[in-house]
């Protein structure tokens, strides 16, 4: 049966995942997250992103958009396709020797959280105004993103303070993998004529790293560049959002809560 899905068009899940800064912030997230050595290894491995860069990126897209936009059932079966991939990824990581599974609770967490602070600062900075209580409301309904993939919700953050003291607390390492998955954030192979747009959405991604981020990659930034960023990104992201339609499943998603409520 057809139904709104795990959020809803009321949720701040909706609200956030919607607008264009989802972009940005998911690149953010993905800086992030590289630096955990255990967890780039896995992805260093067993991703083929070096090969198809924008294959990978697609199909992370569709999977956020799938459980965020689509329906209930859609939703479950996209987790169930994920949470059988993880089953089949384990290995070691040649930084701490450790071995690893894709489906640690750890390193799902680990991506999980900062995949929800990312994308929550890529909307504070580019999209709009978030009170402390609908940054609560944000992460409590993302514990249902977790849950897909095989978390419990007791192992969850449900505030934004708690997201914000995991990610900031996180210990980090720049690996010869992070360095590498850095490089194909930051300037994926692409036609030359189309690399300005993606140097803006990059910019705007580096301009809301934490700066001991930003240092640990030795990405150069002067803090007077941030506000312009920040400022220009935002008037592209609103002429973006006046001048073109939402993407197809959002719309599609939109008509469906409309159906249901009429």
């Amino acid at each position: 049966m057809e139904d709104v899905g795990l959020f809803g068009p009321r949720s701040m899940v909706w609200r956030v995942h919607s607008h264009p800064a989802s972009l940005i912030g998911g690149l953010r997230g993905l800086l992030i997250q590289a630096l955990n050595p255990v967890a780039m290894a896995a992805v260093s491995q067993h991703s083929d992103y070096r090969d198809d860069p924008w294959g990978r990126l697609n199909r992370t897209s569709q999977y956020l958009t799938i459980t965020t936009f689509g329906d209930t059932r859609h939703a479950n079966e996209a987790a169930t396709r994920l949470r059988s991939i993880h089953r089949r990824i384990s290995g070691i990581d040649p930084v701490t020797g450790r071995s690893y599974r894709a489906d640690d609770p750890d390193l799902l967490l680990w991506v999980h959280t900062v995949e929800v602070h990312s994308f929550l600062a890529g909307y504070r900075a580019y999209g709009g105004r978030v009170t402390t209580a609908q940054a609560d409301q944000y992460v409590s309904e993302m514990v249902r993103h977790a849950m897909l993939v095989g978390l419990d919700a007791d192992d969850v953050p449900h505030t934004y303070a708690e997201v914000d003291h995991y990610v900031s607390t996180a210990r980090l390492a720049l690996t010869p993998a992070a360095r590498e998955g850095m490089r194909y954030v930051l300037s994926p192979p692409m036609p030359l004529a189309l690399r300005p747009l993606w140097a803006i959405a990059a910019a705007a991604a580096v301009a809301i790293l934490p700066g001991h981020i930003r240092d640990l990659y030795g990405i150069p930034w002067v803090a007077p560049a941030t506000p312009v960023v920040r400022a220009s990104t935002t008037a592209v992201l609103k002429a973006w959002k006046a001048l073109l339609p939402p993407p197809p499943p959002v719309r599609e998603a939109l008509e469906r809560a409309a159906r249901l409520a009429a």
